[in-house]
């Protein structure tokens, strides 16, 4: 069972789904945000003791102005790794969690052994520019971040009528509280310097990328891959940026070899 809970850091409580049994390991969510219900929270809880802290600002979590900038989200999501008293979890991180996953390696390289990066952001190719996630409209973000874009519109409205009035202004207040902070590291566009710092990381590290994402284009597998010493590549066919949801397998299969 995936329970929702509260751990106190210095700037803010921090909300955070507990659950599973086995290695510790904290997972770091998208831009897109996390629930209970999340599909892949549910399979990593069948082999790992699982942690997932939401970042300020998502579901019901308090906001916080003074996290500013990317070594304010580092160093905060280090103290909700001490606050909840681990000790070199399997470190696994999405999208955008995938980003901060990469710099709290690159900055306490030996307090991190295992890492798993899926689909991250973080790097920059003006010939290959990351998708504009802030000026994509609701009814766009299927076809960006699934394979099937039709499944994946049913996922993302989990059956509601995206054309009623009442989903589309709690989906845009929502998006808005949450791509409000995500912005802070991820506007105008993802990158604040990781690509200087990718050699300080010293952890065994598994790159897991959907070979048809749309928003982060698969060959910023390669870079972070040439990036990360010895980092294993893990190219995950017929999925897109959510392959965490259309190959959950396979994603699990992945991470699992850094056991």
């Amino acid at each position: 069972m995936i329970e929702l809970k509260t751990v106190q850091t210095h700037h803010v409580p921090v909300r955070y789904f507990e659950g599973g049994s086995g290695p510790d390991l904290v997972f770091l969510h998208s831009a897109g945000g996390l629930t209970a219900e999340d599909p892949f929270l549910a399979a990593l809880s069948e082999k790992h003791h699982v942690y997932a802290p939401l970042i300020p600002g998502y579901g019901d979590s308090e906001e916080a102005p003074d996290i500013r900038d990317m070594l304010d989200f580092t160093l905060h999501t280090w103290d909700v790794v001490e606050a909840l008293g681990l000790k070199d979890p399997i470190l696994v991180g999405h999208s955008m969690g995938g980003m901060i996953a990469a710099e709290m390696a690159a900055v306490a390289p030996h307090d991190v052994s295992r890492l798993a990066l899926i689909a991250p952001a973080g790097l920059w190719d003006d010939h290959h520019p990351v998708a504009d996630l802030f000026s994509t409209l609701p009814f766009e973000m299927p076809a960006l971040l699934f394979h099937d874009a039709a499944a994946g519109a049913a996922i993302l409205t989990a059956g509601r009528n995206v054309e009623d009035p009442g989903f589309l202004q709690a989906y845009l207040v929502t998006n808005a509280r949450q791509l409000g902070m995500a912005g802070r590291i991820l506007f105008p566009i993802p990158e604040r310097g990781l690509h200087q710092r990718l050699y300080r990381i010293k952890a065994r590290t598994v790159i897991v990328w959907g070979d048809s994402d749309r928003l982060i284009p698969p060959t910023y597998a390669h870079a972070f891959k040439k990036g990360i010493a010895d980092a294993k590549l893990v190219s995950i066919p017929e999925a897109g940026h959510m392959v965490t949801l259309e190959k959950t397998g396979a994603v699990v299969e992945a991470i699992s070899t850094l056991r």
